[in-house]
This record gives C-alpha cells, sequence and structure tokens, in this order.
C-alpha cells in the first residue's frame, strides 16, 4: 500500500484531542465512543476505527505509512493502560482504556438494538464461524452479513472489496495482526466502502474460546498483558517487555523535552 492512498477521514464531533509520541488520541470514555460511532454509522460516513497501545504507538514512530494511517482516522482510542498512565505522566489525562475486545462487543450489542448488520473478517475458517455461532446466541437479533477467514494474499484484497459492496454491512471487524490489517481496512476504505471498520486483533480467538481471557480481576488491575504473554510468551515477550522498556523510555524522553 503507497503513502498517498491514505483515506483522510471526515471527523464527526468535536471531541479533543492529545498527542502522545508523534501519536494523536481521542479524549473519549468508553460510551463517549459507542455514542461517537453510532453517529457515523446513522450518517453512512467511513470510519476506521482505531485502538492504540504501547506497541502500536512504537510502530507509529517507525513506520511514516502508519503514522499517516493512525493519525488520519475519525476516532483514535487510548487501547492499552500503559497509554493511559503515560497522558497522566504527561499531564494530558485520557479518561479512561478503551478496551478493543470490549468495545467490539459493545457495538455488537448496539448493532443488534439498532438492527445495523456486522461483518466478521479474520482468523481460521473453524475460529470465525465459532464466533459468529457465539454471537448470535448472544445475541439472537444480530444481522451477520457474511464472515471471511484471515488467510487470503493482497491480490484477493480486491475480491473481498466486492463482497463487502454486495451485502453492504454497518461495521466490519478485522481480526488479523498489524501493520496488515490497518493496510487493508485502508484499502478497503479507499475502494470505496462506506462502513465502520474496526480492527480487534486476536479478538475472535477470545470470543469463540479459543484463547482464555485473562481473569476479571486481572483486567481491573491492568495486567491483562501479563496473562496474554504467559499464553504466548515466543510471540509476545519481545513485544510486551522489549516494546514497554521502548514506550517508557520514550514517554520519559518527551517529558524532558518540553521541559
Amino acid at each position: 500500500m503507497k503513502e498517498e492512498e491514505v483515506l483522510q477521514e471526515k471527523i464527526l464531533g468535536s471531541n479533543e484531542r492529545i498527542c502522545i509520541l508523534n501519536t494523536l488520541i481521542d479524549v473519549l470514555t468508553v460510551s463517549e465512543t459507542i455514542n461517537l460511532v453510532d453517529e457515523y454509522v446513522k450518517t453512512k460516513t467511513p470510519l476506521h476505527l482505531m485502538g492504540v497501545n504501547a506497541d502500536k504507538i512504537n510502530e507509529v514512530n517507525q513506520n511514516s505509512l502508519m503514522k499517516k494511517i493512525v493519525n488520519s482516522c475519525g476516532v483514535i482510542n487510548a487501547d492499552g493502560a500503559s497509554v493511559v498512565l503515560a497522558s497522566k505522566y504527561l499531564k494530558k489525562s485520557l479518561p479512561e482504556r478503551v478496551a478493543g475486545i470490549d468495545l467490539m462487543q459493545d457495538l455488537v450489542a448496539l448493532s443488534e438494538k439498532k438492527g445495523y448488520s456486522i461483518y466478521l473478517l479474520g482468523a481460521k475458517q473453524e475460529v470465525v464461524e465459532k464466533t459468529k455461532d457465539v454471537l448470535i446466541g448472544r445475541h439472537p437479533n444480530l444481522k451477520i452479513s457474511g464472515i471471511h477467514n484471515g488467510y487470503f494474499k493482497e491480490e484477493d484484497w480486491s475480491n473481498i472489496s466486492k463482497e463487502l459492496k454486495k451485502v453492504k454491512p454497518d461495521f466490519v471487524f478485522v481480526g488479523i495482526t498489524s501493520p496488515l490489517k490497518e493496510y487493508l481496512i485502508e484499502f478497503l476504505q479507499n475502494d470505496g466502502n462506506n462502513c465502520v471498520f474496526m480492527g480487534v486483533g486476536g479478538s475472535f480467538d477470545v470470543i469463540s474460546g479459543n484463547i482464555p481471557r485473562a481473569p476479571k480481576w486481572m483486567q481491573k488491575m491492568n495486567l491483562e498483558w501479563l496473562f496474554r504473554v504467559m499464553q504466548e510468551p515466543k510471540r509476545l515477550f519481545k513485544r510486551y517487555f522489549v516494546g514497554n522498556s521502548k514506550f517508557i523510555k520514550a514517554v520519559i524522553k518527551e517529558k524532558h523535552s518540553r521541559r
């Protein structure tokens, strides 16, 4: 994906934004985010709903295309306790963490309530099918316009776009890894799909029961990241321990540079 192809989204509302390490973040609570996203759906305004954590902010500062994509999004949430803590340290306080997996499920509930349709894109075929079944079990009146696994190549993106244009979902939840999911979402938006796209990482695996989620007490103590590392140490150790150390050093440097 070329840098000049990044879509500059129309931004609804007048919510405040702060900047941490070259990354824009909206000062929004979970409920405010849901209400704002609802406006995008009602007005058929395309939206790349972005969540940033320490890892994503690190990527922004070493990948110019990612920086353009993130900062052009209509809604950018703090999806990481480390980002919220950094905002307080920098005296740019964010109200709370907006956890991606919880926000996704809130938006699914909103979709059932208001008759919006959703599309699930990503993960293994059996996982995305199970995710569909679980969501229908929880929300019997939910409209799921389609599903597609995450095992495809870039040359298949146009076919996925044609499918989305055919079924016209209000929400597309994309459960693949970064930065591929951000590049894919920008391609699909630039190709004329006017819906809300949200990258949800490994949420399909959790919702389907394929991977357990951290206990409630760990979630409340902002230790969900540690539980994830314990589940997949080889894949996630570097991201969280090395990545978080890099993020903390950069935040301290920004604090001193402002002085």
